[in-house]
């Protein structure tokens, strides 16, 4: 098995800001209200005209240049998303054309907020066994499109933006254990009921808005904790490592409260941990990403740390991946 390493990030979120002031203006809310509950001040929105690939190939191309990689020499390209441009193509197919990655296998990944957790094992297995030398790993979200935005118990919650990594075969180890689950008995929990083959679209599944993301999030809270404090602990297990040695934990930014438990319950020392939602909420699958290149970026995440990005969705999926860096 060859050793694989992270070897560039990226990440682009669209520039149309909603405060929770502009939210005010919209449904029976506040910010105070929307801060006490999830931590979220703003979000990007994306324009009417800006897709899911087109967020993405923007944090593609960032992460390419980090990289020092030109588009034609990717491997393999992995999409975790939850709104794709389209049933298909796929919208990897999509961003390998914008980005010019001509010699690139294209395939999305659809495992709710932990999709990217999902595609970075996928594809760490596809170069540890050999398969490919390398791979350029998206997540990306439009979910603001799939928001009924008269349900406040939702529409304050999303965000959409895409971050991106390159992963190569290396020398050095860079990526060292990993960890995936699901729980289907719970698959109610957070769902768009229609618009595929259970309830085709019909006018009767637009009137009764069932093409918009459903939550229940009281349910949702309990085991977003306790799948994400036992996969890491697994997985930090498998590697011979504690919570000690951790040196930035970058869990999915879905909700304060979620990240403060997960704190506690795991004992790990706040300052490890790295949070951004207050600036772009929940963005699912592109959420770890994004956080993993601004936390880098920012110089929270130095050569020789131990980096571990942990996440849990719809599904329910939950997963977490460890990394030296």
């Amino acid at each position: 098995m060859q050793n694989v390493k992270i070897i560039g990030t990226g990440f682009y979120v669209p520039e149309k800001v909603l405060t929770n002031e502009d939210l005010e203006k919209m449904v029976d809310t506040n910010h105070e209200w929307i801060i006490t509950r999830t931590g979220i001040a703003e979000r990007h929105i994306a324009e009417d005209n800006e897709t899911t690939s087109d967020v993405a190939a923007k944090a593609a191309l960032k992460a390419l240049k980090d990289a020092n990689i030109k588009p034609g020499e990717i491997d393999l390209i992995i999409v975790a998303t939850n709104s794709q441009d389209m049933i298909f193509p796929a919208t990897a197919c999509l961003i390998q054309k914008k980005i010019k990655a001509v010699n690139a296998a294209t395939l999305d990944l659809q495992a709710g907020c932990t999709g990217a957790v999902y595609a970075l094992i996928t594809a760490w297995h596809y170069i540890a066994t050999g398969f490919y030398d390398n791979a350029l790993v998206i997540g990306a979200e439009t979910l603001s499109k799939l928001v009924d935005w008269t349900d406040r118990n939702t529409c304050i919650l999303f965000g959409d933006g895409a971050g991106a990594a390159v992963l190569k075969a290396d020398q050095e180890k860079g990526i060292l254990s990993g960890c995936l689950g699901g729980d289907g008995a719970n698959d109610d929990l957070i769902v768009i009921p229609a618009g595929l083959s259970k309830y085709p679209a019909s006018h009767k599944t637009v009137e009764k808005k069932m093409h918009y993301v459903k939550m229940k999030g009281n349910e949702v809270f309990k085991l977003a904790v306790k799948y994400m404090k036992r996969t890491t602990i697994k997985t930090l297990g498998k590697c011979n490592l504690s919570v000690d040695d951790v040196g930035c934990f970058i869990p999915h930014q879905a909700n304060i409260r979620i990240i403060h438990a997960l704190t506690r319950v795991l004992k790990i020392n706040k300052d490890k941990v790295f949070v951004n939602l207050n600036k772009y909420g929940n963005t699912s699958a592109a959420s770890v990403m994004i956080a993993l290149d601004e936390a880098v970026k920012e110089g929270k995440i130095k050569s020789g740390n131990i980096v571990v990005l942990s996440a849990f969705g719809a599904g329910l999926t939950y997963g977490t991946i460890i990394v030296k860096w």
